[in-house]
């Protein structure tokens, strides 16, 4: 029976969906052994685990009750979850019609066999189940298997150097030594981090795209295979997935339409999550994500500038004039954006904030903020002007509002023409903080969203006014 078949026999209520079939039938190649070792992507609550963690050890002890199996997951009470599932498929009416071979300690018998939430032999073979936490141990157990189901719990620890080095040394240090000349390996990942596991393991070892059925014909068995599903279809169509351009994989669980909103919520996260592209946008940290608008609503209920002052002498002085609308949307209205001396800056800050009739301006330096606010004072007057000192680490209020920026923030329409090096030094603005040459535009609009939006620094912050 293939892999498909018995899903559906043992599981009644799935939903399988073409991509579901993809999925099954390649789990079903690395369940023959056709494939040794196999890497698969899959945005969240698209059935990545019901498949590769809970159904596929099951069909795996069916095919071969002398297999040894191990899943592993970010905690050994997920894992543990994993196993039960698994252990009351095995226990099920369905499953013993199809494999009558392959049968679990009941109740307390027989009594010499092992069942437990982490553990499970199948009676009359040398075949079990076993389940392991990261960074748990596996002392004197060969695997004959090793299914891997998402190896970090969340952004927070796959965004953390020291626990994916952790997750390196625990897979180098206890799952490859358990392993033998023909075990198997499968790593089931939403990707995080273009540094998790998977990362190191493509840049270390061979590795091809699975795009064809043909290419399983002549995979080397020390090869990984990586098949990636993407949540909204953005790779060229291919017989393992011949989507369209901008179709969704799920379309009646998460549309195309859910998916978008959710890519303008944190476009970066959306790639890694959803795309299982870390790398594809080079580690950006807002790329061409932006927003952009023709026109100006017309319930506008603010109008403000944010100045940044060159601190070093190659720096650039960054001044933004906006537009806030009764919803909280932040539109850019005009800019200055120059590495001129403070002379010209002056003058240029000054006749912009006439020309956009802004009332109040924040000046943001740690160097010579005072006689430049006065000086933008003098040249117009009717804007309120104050300077502070900003205190909080850069690197830091960056990067954390970095999502916000680019829910909030609107360019206008052919802002690129208008202003060529604020859009290229945002743009390819790079989430390695010390990647990066300049600072002062992800600086600015990092500090218009922390005073129109967020209640840190600059709403507390104490100001001298220039009236």
């Amino acid at each position: 029976m293939n892999f498909t078949d018995f899903a559906t026999q043992v599981y009644p209520f799935l939903e399988i969906q073409d991509f579901h079939a993809t999925y099954y039938r390649l789990l079903e190649a690395f369940a023959c052994g056709r494939v040794r070792k196999l890497i698969i992507t899959m945005p969240p609550q698209h059935g990545k685990s019901v498949g590769a963690t809970t159904l596929l050890p099951a069909y795996m002890l069916g095919l071969d009750p002398d297999r040894r199996i191990a899943i592993a997951s970010y905690s050994a009470s997920l894992a543990s979850r994993f196993n039960r599932r698994v252990q009351r498929i095995i226990e099920s009416k369905e499953y013993g019609e199809i494999f009558p071979e392959t049968t679990i300690k009941r109740g307390g018998k027989p009594a010499e066999y092992i069942r437990t939430s982490d553990q499970v032999e199948i009676i009359g073979h040398r075949g079990e189940l076993l389940s392991v936490g990261r960074e748990g141990s596996l002392t004197g157990n060969r695997v004959d298997c090793f299914i891997l189901d998402d190896l970090y719990k969340d952004a927070m620890e796959a965004n953390s150097p020291i626990v994916r080095e952790n997750c390196w040394e625990w897979y180098t240090s206890v799952v490859k030594t358990r392993m033998h000349n023909a075990s198997s390996e499968l790593i089931v990942f939403t990707r995080w981090h273009e540094e998790d596991l998977i990362g190191v393991l493509t840049r270390r070892e061979p590795v091809v795209m699975l795009t064809e059925w043909s290419q399983l014909e002549a995979i080397d068995e020390n090869t990984w295979v990586y098949l990636n599903f993407e949540a909204i279809k953005s790779s060229p169509a291919s017989e393992i997935d011949p989507r369209a351009a901008g179709e969704a994989l799920w379309e009646e669980q998460q549309s195309a339409r859910l998916l978008e909103a959710k890519r303008r919520l944190d476009p970066l996260r959306f790639e890694c999550m959803y795309q299982g592209h870390p790398s594809s946008r080079e580690g950006l940290l807002y790329g061409d994500e932006f927003g952009e608008w023709d026109e100006l609503p017309r319930e506008i209920v603010r109008i403000g500038n944010y100045t940044d002052t060159a601190d070093m002498g190659d720096d650039y002085l960054c001044s933004l004039c906006y537009a806030v609308d009764s919803d909280g949307v932040i539109y850019i209205t005009d800019a200055v954006y120059s590495r001129e001396p403070m002379e010209i800056t002056e003058r240029l800050v000054g006749e912009m904030l006439v020309r956009n009739g802004t009332r109040s301006a924040l000046i943001e330096s740690n160097n010579g903020g005072r006689g430049f606010a006065r000086a933008v004072q003098r040249l117009a007057p009717q804007t309120r002007i104050e300077w502070f000192h900003q205190s909080g680490n850069k690197e830091a209020r960056i990067l954390s509002h970095s999502a916000t920026v680019l829910h909030n923030l609107r360019f206008p329409r052919l802002w690129r023409q208008r202003w060529p090096e604020l859009y290229n030094h945002l743009t390819t603005y790079r989430r390695q903080f010390r990647a990066n040459r300049w600072h002062d535009a992800a600086d600015v609009v990092t500090g218009i969203v922390e005073h129109e939006i967020t209640d840190t620094p600059t709403k507390r912050l104490c100001r001298i006014s220039f009236l």
